[in-house]
């Protein structure tokens, strides 16, 4: 009579339940940092209960259920436990400055003592998506000229290292008569297939040089000042930098966010220096009691009409609402250029290449016509 064992398998133990463990594991993009797709679904999910009339506690633990992201999950559930634990929600929030910015708690902090929470998080969530927008319009707008740029150096580098060496015996015989772009492409073909080492080392080394350069303090300051001044680009800067802080400006005042902590969150959502120096100026101007306006119109590159409506929205009180629709203004401007500049770069690019191609095609024609001749 044989004999049967029933195995189980081994349970995840009572403590690696309680603390919320899993024995799954997490697929990469699970795994990755919280990214603003990330905050933006916890924000939404997380308004649309408070609305429904859910308890804090009870959103934060359902909302756990509905996310993917490891990290992110993980950050909701300590959520909860410090709530649980009698913390502010804001509170909470400040222990993950890498997923919830000082603006981010700072209107939740005015919110609760207001008991707006829900209409704030649709706030945020509505600021997240017109800068998730802003920011897919940009790539948008240089992806296409880039494209152009990468694929015009692929076709030289393809007829400067496959075609070119078929004819070069050929205009070796008549080199004193070929033209001098034909000259000047057989120099560099016979550099990229007979130094090719020391043409990738030599990109390589300005490309490590100049990024190092860019990310050192007095380089990254350059650059910046560069984006705010430059005649070509300066406007579309400008307006961007104008959009992402006043919106926050604007956000954080009408929610009762004060002034300083309002300039703050600004400086958050901006990276360039030269730009965070004019919100520390402010700041300065603020405390010295001069008022936002009166920094604002010390700046060289913030346009008159901003200047003149944050002065005016500052003399009549209505700092807030002022900034938002400055920031509303400059957000349509700031799209009818990038359309404008995406739209024009197409014929330009493509006038380029033209012209790369008719040089290339020209260096190579002419010589054989001139054999032809010598034949004839």
């Amino acid at each position: 009579m044989a004999i049967q064992f029933d195995i189980e398998p081994e349970q995840p133990s009572a403590q690696a339940k309680n603390k919320g463990l899993s024995t799954e594991i997490p697929l990469p993009w699970q795994n990755a940092a919280p990214k603003s797709s990330d905050r933006m679904f916890f924000t939404e999910q997380l308004a649309m209960l408070l609305e429904t009339g859910e308890n804090l506690y009870g959103a934060l633990t359902t909302i756990v259920k509905q996310t993917e992201n490891k990290r992110m999950r993980e950050a909701i559930e300590k959520l909860a436990q410090d709530v649980s634990d009698g913390l502010s929600f804001a509170g909470a929030l400040e222990k993950h400055p890498e997923v919830f910015s000082s603006t981010y708690v700072n209107l939740v902090r005015a919110s609760e003592t207001g008991g707006f929470m829900h209409e704030v998080l649709q706030q945020l969530l509505d600021m997240d998506k017109k800068r998730e927008e802003l920011r897919n319009t940009l790539v948008s707008a240089a992806t296409y000229p880039a494209f152009l740029v990468a694929f015009s150096i692929a076709v030289v580098v393809f007829v400067l290292v496959i075609v070119f060496p078929k004819f070069g015996n050929m205009f070796t015989s008549i080199y004193d008569q070929l033209p001098g772009t034909t000259k000047a492409l057989m120099a560099m073909s016979d550099a990229l297939r007979q130094q090719w080492w020391l043409v990738i080392g030599g990109i390589a080394v300005v490309s490590v040089g100049f990024r190092q350069w860019a990310t050192s303090a007095g380089g990254r300051e350059r650059i910046d000042h560069w984006q705010l001044h430059a005649p070509v680009v300066r406007d579309i800067y400008v307006q961007v930098y104008l959009v992402q802080s006043l919106q926050v400006l604007s956000l954080s005042l009408i929610n009762g966010v004060s002034v300083m902590e309002s300039l703050d969150a600004c400086r958050d959502v901006v990276k360039n220096k030269v730009y965070r120096k004019l919100i520390a100026k402010i700041e300065d101007s603020v405390q010295a009691g001069a008022g936002v306006a009166t920094a604002f119109a010390d700046s060289t590159f913030i346009p008159e009409l901003a200047k003149h409506m944050i002065a005016t929205g500052e003399q009549t009180g209505n700092l807030g609402g002022v900034t938002g629709r400055v920031a509303q203004y400059y957000e349509v401007q700031l799209n009818k250029k990038l359309n404008a500049v995406s739209k024009l770069a197409e014929p330009i690019m493509l006038l380029v290449m033209g012209v790369v191609v008719g040089v290339l095609v020209s260096s190579l024609i002419l010589p054989i016509f001139k054999l032809s001749r010598a034949v004839s």
